[in-house]
Parts: structure tokens; sequence; C-alpha cells
């Protein structure tokens, strides 16, 4: 049964950037179950956190009934869409070919392929690769006047430093998919980034010019930071989906450290909890900051969800221990050495270990031996959480955590890895 306001719900959410007729949009979505489709292009081995707005909209509206088609993109993603910053470095097809299915295992989280609005992921390479140049032209290109792609605000700042007729083209190829995806599996619905809405439009503008049908569309907001940049970036790069290309560890931790400012709003994007419980938390992040509440709970949830709820143990007892308050050694040796070069870990090759002077000079605790000395006399030293007593301490291959790493403290709050090998 669905929810008849679901579009409610995720206006309420601010998840509604853009839309086409909003009202008949809120009664389509009242009336039975609709199918929608949202797309992925694998420009990247991963997905990351712009998609990951997509992903748990797609989630909403399938909880409320309706039906998903997740598209990754493997026409689309040879070109990739038009960007600001110039165009794109093309991957050959076998690198395009390994990211689709990796984006494709990625996506299949989020949504369920059980009960009566089953989601179903599909590939626009299929009904693209086989397609002539010619048939392209005329049964596609024939629909796009040059004057309104010109006036798109992409292609509008790209026109002075140039862009090639590939990327000028791509409003095409992601139209063409909604007329598809119409055809063939009834798709009256996409939706995509606020980035995206030009080639939202496109196609379903595309729709009603071929099918004379109505299809409809909306856009998520861009997540930007409270000084308005980009929320997407992180110093190491994109906030990847992927724990190979970056840890869980780190994952939580960037949610940990978001600002007071935007807590709410990502709560109410990126989590499912109910609308009760996230003004309590917005109360309390606003009464009393240095709780962290709501940036807890926004860590807690927004890591389960992508990583699952064992790697927010792991991450949160791996915080812990790296400020004394656990066991180093239930740690797994991934999300302790994940921890450590978040920190910023030292490398020293393996043989006999430095003294524990020379191992906190070397790990940027102190600034000087006799530094590292004072600190040890005043009892602020730990290796692995034992406090040094001993200046002269020379620690072993025995004393080495998670294979090759040394975990040094300084007082409370300042510790470093030294990785060995």
């Amino acid at each position: 049964m669905t929810t008849p306001n679901v579009l409610d719900e995720l206006e309420w959410r601010g998840l509604i950037a853009h839309s086409t007729d909003r009202d008949a949009l809120r009664a389509a979505l009242g009336e039975g179950s609709v199918k929608f489709y949202v797309g992925f292009d694998p420009t990247a081995p991963s997905l990351h956190m712009g998609n990951l707005v997509q992903l748990v909209t797609a989630r909403r509206l399938q909880d409320a009934g309706h039906t998903p088609y997740i598209l990754v993109g493997g026409a689309t993603g040879m070109i990739g869409d038009p960007r600001d910053s110039g165009e794109r470095v093309l991957n050959s097809l076998d690198t395009v070919k390994e990211w689709t299915e990796r984006v494709r295992q990625q996506v299949s989280r989020f949504v369920s392929f059980d009960g009566d609005n089953a989601a179903t992921t599909v590939n626009n390479y299929d009904w693209t690769a086989s397609l002539s140049v010619i048939d392209f032209l005329r049964d596609i290109g024939k629909h796009f006047p040059v004057n309104r792609m010109l006036a798109r605000e992409t292609v509008k700042r790209r026109l002075e430093s140039g862009i090639s007729y590939t990327e000028f083209s791509y409003v095409l190829l992601q139209s063409m998919d909604f007329l598809n995806l119409f055809r063939e599996h009834g798709v009256v619905l996409q939706y995509g980034g606020s980035d995206q809405w030009g080639n939202i439009t496109g196609g379903a503008e595309l729709v009603r010019r071929v099918e004379g049908a109505h299809a409809y569309a909306f856009a998520t907001p861009l997540i930007t930071k409270a000084d308005g940049t980009k929320y997407g970036k992180t110093e190491g790069g994109a906030l990847w989906l992927d724990a190979e290309m970056m840890s869980p560890y780190a994952f939580h931790q960037f949610w940990l450290n978001v600002e007071d400012e935007k807590v709410g709003e990502l709560l109410r994007i990126f989590t499912f909890l109910s609308r009760e419980e996230i003004e309590e938390l917005e109360q309390q992040t606003a009464e009393k900051p240095f709780l962290r509440a709501g940036q807890k709970r926004l860590a807690d949830e927004v890591t389960a969800l992508v990583h699952g709820e064992h790697e927010v143990e792991q991450a949160k007892a791996a915080a812990a221990a790296l400020f004394g308050g656990g066991d180093l050694s239930s740690i797994k040796p991934d999300t302790l050495a994940a921890a450590l070069r978040e920190a910023g870990g030292t490398t020293l090759p393996a043989g006999e270990l430095p003294g524990i002077v020379d191992l906190l000079v070397a790990a940027g605790l102190v600034k000087s031996k006799g530094d590292a000395r004072r600190t040890v006399a005043e009892g602020g030293a730990y290796l692995n959480n034992v406090r040094v007593e001993d200046p002269e301490l020379r620690p072993t291959e025995a004393d080495l955590v998670a294979g090759s790493w040394l975990v040094l403290r300084r007082g409370k709050k300042n510790f470093a890895g030294i990785q060995v090998g």
C-alpha cells in the first residue's frame, strides 16, 4: 500500500530542490505504485556521498510503496556528463565494465529486490550499444532543439573554454534512457541531483514528444558545508562508499565532525530517524553542543547504513582505544591501521626499533628529545595505552599491534601511530 504523502516527507527532509508539476506529482504518488528510476554513471570505481542522497531517496520511495529501477550507466559512463571543471578523461570499455559491476553491487544494498514493488537494476549499455548513429540521430536527436541545449547552464559555462560534441550530446543519451524505461517498463518518474536537472527534464520532455505521455521529475539539492562549499570532499578526496577506498573508521569520523549548523539537515537527508527523534537531536545540539549528540547519532546511523552495524562498533571501539579507553588488541587490524593512518601515521623500516624518546619525536608528539624526556618524567607518555615510566624503554617486535604498529600517546588527547616495516 502506498503512502499518499511521501512527497511531503521528501519535502520535509529537504530532498526536493526542483520538480515538474508538484501537484500532479503528489497526486501520482498517492494513487498507486509509481515506477521510478535513478541513474548512476560508473565514472569512478565507487559511489560517493552525493550518490548516497539518491540511494536513500530511492529507499524512501520504495518504503512508501513505489517501484525502483536502478540504472547503472554502462553507456553514459563511457562519456560522463559535462562538468564545469572541463572535459573528462574517457575511460576504456574494460574499465567502465569493471566499474559498472562495482557500482551495481553497491546500489543493490540500498533497495529491496523482494515483494510487490521489488527493485530492478538495468544497464543502459544494453539498449545503447547496438544503436546505429543514423537511428540515434533520426529517432532521438531530432527532438532536441540546439538553442535549448545551448541554454543549459553547464553548457553555457563551458562554451568559452570549449566543450566537445561528445559531452554536448550527453543529454540525448540520458533522455533516451527515460524513454526506453517508459516504453519497456512503464517508468514515469525520474529524479537525480540538481546538477542533473537539465538532463532529467530533457528525458521527461522526450517522453512527451515521442509518446505523448506525461512523465514526472524532481531533483535533490546539492549538499554543501555551512560556508556553501561542496560537502562531498575530504582531505583525501571524495567521501567514497567503498570500504577499500575510504575506511569505515574514516567514514564514521567524517560524520562525527560535521558542523553543528548542518546536523539537523544531514540527519533529515541521510537517516531514517523519525521527525520527533531528529527534532530532539537538533534541540540537544543547540542546547549542549559540546555533547555532540547529533553528530554521534548521525555518524552511527549513516555508517551502519553503508557499512553495517559491526563496522560502527569497530569504529567506536577503535576511537575509544586510541584515547586509552579500550583494548587495542580487540580491534580488527585493518580498522586500527585505518584509524592510525587517519591520525597521520609515521613509517619506520623493519629492524631494531628506536627508544621511546626518539619514537615520540618521530611521531610528532613532542618537538625535541628533551621534551620527550620531560613528558615521560611527568607520566604523560604512553606506548600501546601503557604508561611509560622508563625514558630508556626500547620497544621490540613483540610490542607491535595489528601486525606492524606502535601506538603512542601524549596525555589524554594526542596520539599517533608508527608503522614498522
